[in-house]
């Protein structure tokens, strides 16, 4: 294919003509599909159905220790629910806290807490002239969303092929004592699916934070999402390596079921060292007497263990994997050659991350909508949604059935072409 800045205006123009002509078919088609976010498909519902059976009215609602879980109690989750998260996670149990049915609130109330209360005795970040936050972008819109909402300053930070720029992060870190806390989705990350390298990781544990109460949001979503048995990508555990590093209450781990069994219904895990769970727990002591052990106790009984939910999370990517294979087979084949986009062929997670050419985005999201495809809007995976070369697109190919998504790819990829056009045209 001959790449579109190498055509002549008199070539584009023509072009232009055809690619109208297509997308007046297209729209004409009066199509109603959506790829705007990570939710799984009924298909992924499906495989956890079986839980719904696991607790009747005739079942011992009792734990393997004697805790009735129909009852109040049990600050910290059942012990069988923080084993099993725990060895999701690959922390020990005694640094585990079962939460609610999402990881997202958790992190929500964790920055709540440390504006409210300080964290481990530091100043409250209410009573702080100024908060600031460092974001990989791009990144994952509802974390930023949080910190936006609490007037939180976000700093943008390059995401490259092995994580987070870490000369930026380690000199802003280190410099200034304001920088409270980074955002991190360390393996197959929301959207470009890049997983932490070893040496990112190390750098991340013996960071030299200006502030005490510096903490790293490490939200490992995607632990178990693997879309190939054969080609997995692996991360470094981070509380262990914060510990020897003689930094183990610097980072806070996150993770749930929510895309696992069901993203409405699952269990939400915080891990850290034992100095913040005692922090966090004086809080939860007033908030809470203690979270939904029924739930926990099915989650138990319906997975076993870690192998179960292994052996589970086979199932999802046997669904996913034709999928994001759907997508990346119309982009090769559609726009392989002609420099107007690139994209990360990801080895697990929810998302393909699409790069455009530099003000592009909001134009093929919207060429995409009047065509009756709904993505991401342009934006979203940067704090404040501003993009600042208006490039980047989340794919999310989970929803849709396979045979919507091969009509939405494509549909996608004309309205690349489409915006592409325009804004080479305007340069020649």
């Amino acid at each position: 294919m001959t790449a579109y800045k190498d055509l002549s205006k008199e070539e584009l123009l023509e072009l232009k003509s055809g690619l109208e002509a297509q997308f007046e078919e297209v729209k004409a088609k009066g199509l109603k599909l959506d790829m705007s976010r990570g939710k799984p498909s009924a298909d992924q519902l499906n495989l956890s159905m079986g839980m719904m059976d696991t607790l009747t009215s005739g079942v011992d609602l009792t734990c393997e220790d004697g805790v009735d879980c129909r009852n109040y109690g049990g600050l910290d989750g059942i012990d069988e629910a923080k084993q099993l998260l725990a060895d999701m996670m690959e922390v020990p149990k005694d640094n585990v806290i079962i939460f609610g049915n999402s990881s997202l609130n958790v992190m929500y109330d964790t920055v709540a807490r440390a504006m409210t209360h300080g964290i481990m005795g530091s100043t409250p970040w209410c009573k702080l002239d100024k908060v600031k936050f460092l974001c990989p972008v791009p990144g994952y819109d509802r974390h930023f969303a949080i910190t936006e909402h609490f007037g939180i300053e976000m700093i943008n930070v390059p995401m490259t092929s092995t994580g987070p720029d870490m000369d930026l992060v380690e000199k802003l870190v280190s410099s200034d004592p304001a920088i409270k806390g980074i955002w991190c989705v360390p393996k197959y990350s929301n959207p470009q699916g890049i997983t932490y390298s070893d040496e990112t990781v190390f750098r991340f544990a013996n960071l030299k934070p200006a502030a005490e109460d510096f903490r790293i949001f490490w939200d490992n979503a995607y632990c178990v999402h693997h879309l190939y048995e054969d080609k997995q990508d692996y991360l470094i555990e981070i509380l262990m390596e914060c510990k020897k590093a003689g930094n183990p209450d610097m980072v806070y781990k996150f993770s749930s079921t929510s895309k696992i069994s069901f993203p409405g219904s699952g269990i939400a895990a915080m891990a850290a060292s034992d100095a913040n769970l005692e922090d966090i727990r004086s809080t939860m002591r007033v908030q809470t007497i203690g979270h939904d052990k029924v739930n926990q106790l099915r989650h138990v009984r319906f997975f076993g263990d870690i192998h179960g939910i292994v052996e589970h999370m086979k199932k999802h990517a046997d669904i996913l994997r034709p999928k994001f294979e759907t997508v990346l087979e119309v982009l090769e084949r559609e726009l392989g050659g002609l420099e107007i986009g690139s994209w990360i062929a990801p080895r697990g997670g929810y998302f393909i991350s699409f790069d455009a050419l530099d003000g592009c985005a909001k134009a093929i999201v919207a060429k995409a909508k009047e065509a009756g495809v709904v993505m991401t809007g342009a934006g979203a995976t940067f704090p404040y949604g501003k993009d600042p070369h208006d490039s980047n697109i989340r794919i999310a190919p989970s929803y849709p059935t396979p045979e919507e998504l091969a009509v939405a790819a494509e549909v996608f990829v004309l309205s690349v072409k489409l915006a592409s056009v325009d804004k080479i045209l305007e340069t020649k």
